[in-house]
């Protein structure tokens, strides 16, 4: 390794020393279930219950006790009806139920036989199939069990979790508070959508970006805006930031340019490490502290300027750290390996993430231009290649794809 490259950092021991840092955010929280989607668990969730909490019917048709039907076309008396919700007499020997799914299955029953196996009359029913004993029939606690773990500390909330804390009766969640974070942006250059651009002028695509990107997250985010490119108006923002926030996220002026302030910024108001990251795009990274008046800190993550280069340090680095501000048990975004549909036959010496897609045969499909100043290839892609470093590949080679799906939310 050349000189120039000694204090550049391999991906993994970055991310490693970030969240060394990352204590998770307490107290815990309750809230009502229906409002915890996308929350961290504090705690694991016990059902109360069994789950069903009785024995019931899978099918709509006749509950039935097995002795009596030894042979297809036996008679026997029809004497009650059951559906959902109901709960019926007890069955005694000669005697059939008319059952609806979900029903549950009256005593000395022990088979359900499915309305198609069954002639029914007003007060009778042929049965033409010969039920095993708890055919048909879903045991109490088939699906959970009381006294169980059916949700676990640390889990982020889905729908379907929801749904299952609804299903054992749990009106509240205990769930990690939400990470207050700070996001500010500097250079002068920069305009708001709707205004016009002066010469040299661009859009500020980063404010809106990363915005969007922690609030998936689920963070209460405080949009500063854009801060004047002065060392001063760059204190005074810090030091507004750490106030009431958790972390501080800047975007650009972290090189060390004559008007780049946000590094002797955050060095006056706190501690800065800054790293070089042997990765592509994406390379500059700073990560520290800033100082509060109570005498504790907020963390300050600053980010690349180049919007994409941006985008893909907040996937690998800033997303895992907030999550595991919440006390996430999984921080890492699944992945998949995947036959490539293109060549890559160039690779950089860094560790790459390109933007790339699925085709119609679920093979990997690389956007054609890759340079880090194209924000339209992240709008085309669905995900990213991570693509280790000198390594090349072909089409029908193996790639490792990370869908944007587990990166961004």
């Amino acid at each position: 390794m050349s000189q120039a490259d000694s204090d550049v950092l391999d991906v993994e021991p970055a991310l490693a020393r970030l969240l060394e840092q990352a204590t998770a955010l307490g107290p815990a929280q309750r809230v009502p279930t229906e409002q915890a989607l996308g929350r961290v668990l504090a705690c694991d969730v016990l059902s109360p219950i069994d789950v069903p909490g009785m024995d019931n019917s899978q099918m709509d048709g006749y509950a039935v006790r097995s002795a009596d039907v030894r042979e297809p076309g036996a008679r026997l008396a029809l004497t009650q009806r059951i559906a959902a919700g109901q709960v019926g007499r007890a069955l005694a020997a000669g005697e059939a139920a008319r059952i609806f799914t979900g029903a549950p299955i009256p005593d000395g029953a022990d088979a359900v036989v499915m309305q198609e196996q069954c002639r029914g009359g007003d007060d009778h029913v042929l049965v033409d199939h010969v039920p095993q004993p708890g055919e048909w029939v879903r045991r109490r606690g088939f699906d959970v069990r009381s006294g169980s773990v059916v949700l676990r500390r640390g889990h982020r909330l889905r729908p379907q979790d929801l749904g299952q804390a609804a299903s054992v009766g749990v009106a509240e969640l205990q769930v990690a508070p939400r990470p207050r974070v700070a996001l500010l942006c500097t250079g002068d250059e920069l305009a708001m959508p709707g205004q016009a651009l002066r010469p040299g002028g661009v859009y500020n695509s980063n404010r809106f970006m990363l915005r969007a990107m922690l609030e998936a997250l689920g963070c209460r985010v405080s949009d500063l805006g854009q801060v004047a490119d002065t060392l001063q108006a760059t204190r005074d923002a810090l030091a507004a930031a750490a106030r009431d926030h958790d972390l501080v996220l800047s975007s650009g002026g972290m090189s060390v340019g004559g008007e780049d302030h946000v590094r002797p910024a955050v060095q006056a108001q706190g501690r800065l490490t800054h790293w070089r990251i042997a990765m592509k795009p994406g390379k500059p990274l700073a990560f520290g502290e800033l100082r509060r008046v109570d005498g504790g800190a907020a963390h300050f993550i600053g980010l690349p300027g180049n919007p994409v280069s941006s985008f893909v340090t907040f996937a690998v680095f800033v997303r895992p750290f907030v999550l595991a501000l919440q006390g996430a048990a999984e921080l890492a975004a699944p992945s998949l390996l995947l036959p490539s549909a293109s060549d890559w036959p160039r690779p950089d010496r860094r560790r790459e993430f390109l933007r790339a897609r699925l085709d119609a045969q679920g093979r990997v499909e690389l956007y054609a231009q890759q340079n880090s100043a194209v924000l339209s290839s992240t709008v085309w892609a669905d995900g990213l290649v991570d693509n280790p470093a000198g390594q090349g590949f072909a089409a029908g080679d193996a790639v490792r794809f990370v869908p944007f799906s587990s990166l961004l939310g």
